[in-house]
């Protein structure tokens, strides 16, 4: 592995969509070359304007070519583009030898590329957003508390589960509002998801139809935090969840009796979505994407409407010694008239992990959000003191 590559400083923030929020005006305090690429220079300015960084931060045309010609070695380059995007612009990182960062899933073709970048002596940063990203940094936490209180080495059944959704402020009648693309919503329902689930690996081709009730209580928690009073949610599974086993260090010696990530949904979401999932059983590519229009149309989002936010993270342990541990996170956030909580959530994370990058404190490579108990704990700490609300439980 080469040298690490000095961080210039300059930042490259390419895509304005709903997930741009504060983290964009957070690096300006830190950094003072900023540049948002968008699809025109007019609708980037535009995007300042809303959030309040005209003269801040310079507005640029994005194309590819384009932003490649302005990158300079040690630059860093955050998308927020759609996650088939990413790979083209690590190419263009890596050959000008620029830092990366993103909050989406690690694709197959970024994975193929990091081993390049990490030769390179840059950093790439992947799932430092909500879900994932702030999910990564409560699991590292969670296990790292659970295995000094039981012991690492002490065998032990456990269950985590770990539940993200983002739902409308005010419950409407479709139990949902769109916080992002409804083509990517209604592909991520026609992925499969893999977890365990009484000690047995379970694949489902549907994740819809592994919906069931999840009560989050938020009472209770540590530092004199009240929480929020138990209510009734609907979760499902999503994606292949097994990876993350080794991802979030889980002593070999404990069996995982339950290991699942997953959507949260509104009580009553599996009903009212009834009539779409019958379109998603049956209906191809083209159907899908004419459905995800009518769905757009459908349902708009407005600007009076708010947003919430909840992540909810446990873990129960029982060794087999008769020592039982349990602890949860959990984040509830809703969106105001400056930003929605998803926007918050996302960017603030984001930027953080970029500020890290300029300091000089994420080493080359490949990380996902802050990859390590010890750094998740500090970056939760750096979230927290910037007024990201959240509360944490632990028993035993």
């Amino acid at each position: 592995m080469s040298e690490r590559v000095a961080a210039s400083g300059a930042v490259h923030w390419v895509g304005a969509g709903l997930s741009t929020g504060s983290g964009l005006a957070d690096l300006c305090a830190h950094t003072g070359r900023v540049r948002l690429w968008h699809r025109t220079t007019e609708r980037a300015a535009q995007a300042l304007d809303r959030l309040g960084l005209t003269g801040r931060v310079e507005p640029r045309a994005y194309t590819l070519d384009a932003l490649t010609a302005e990158l300079a070695p040690g630059d860093v380059v955050v998308s927020m583009l759609p996650a088939p995007e990413h790979a083209p612009l690590l190419a263009a990182c890596v050959a000008e030898r620029a830092h990366f960062a993103c909050s989406s899933y690690v694709s197959d073709a970024v994975l193929e590329q990091a081993p390049a970048a990490a030769e390179a002596g840059l950093v790439v940063l992947t799932e430092a957003g909500l879900d994932p990203g702030i999910d990564h940094l409560f699991a590292h936490s969670l296990v790292a508390r659970a295995g000094t209180a039981v012991g690492a080495g002490v065998p032990a059944s456990y269950r985590l589960t770990s539940y993200c959704g983002g739902v409308p402020a005010v419950p409407n009648d479709f139990r949902y509002r769109f916080s992002w693309a409804p083509l990517g919503v209604l592909n991520a329902l026609r992925s499969p998801a893999r977890y365990v689930e009484d000690g047995v690996e379970v694949e489902v081709a549907r994740p819809w139809e592994a919906t069931r009730g999840h009560v989050v209580d938020g009472n209770g928690a540590l530092d004199g935090n009240d929480g929020t009073a138990a209510e009734t949610f609907e979760v499902y599974p999503n994606r292949d969840s097994l990876p993350f086993i080794e991802q979030y260090e889980l002593p070999g010696a404990w069996r995982p009796e339950a290991f699942v990530r997953g959507t949260l949904r509104l009580d009553g979401w599996l009903r009212a979505w009834d009539p779409v999932f019958e379109e998603l059983k049956d209906g191809d590519d083209a159907r899908i994407a004419a459905l995800a229009r009518d769905l757009a149309a459908a349902h708009p989002t407005t600007d009076a409407d708010r947003d919430r936010v909840v992540l909810a993270v446990s873990l129960d342990v029982d060794a087999d010694n008769g020592v039982a541990w349990s602890g949860s996170c959990l984040l509830d956030l809703t969106g105001d008239a400056r930003e929605s909580a998803m926007a918050r959530c996302v960017s603030r994370t984001l930027a953080l992990g970029v500020r890290h990058i300029l300091d000089g404190s994420l080493p080359p490579g490949l990380s996902r959000a802050a990859e390590t108990a010890a750094r998740s704990e500090q970056w939760l700490r750096e979230l927290g003191d910037e007024g990201l609300e959240f509360t944490v439980r632990v028993d035993g």
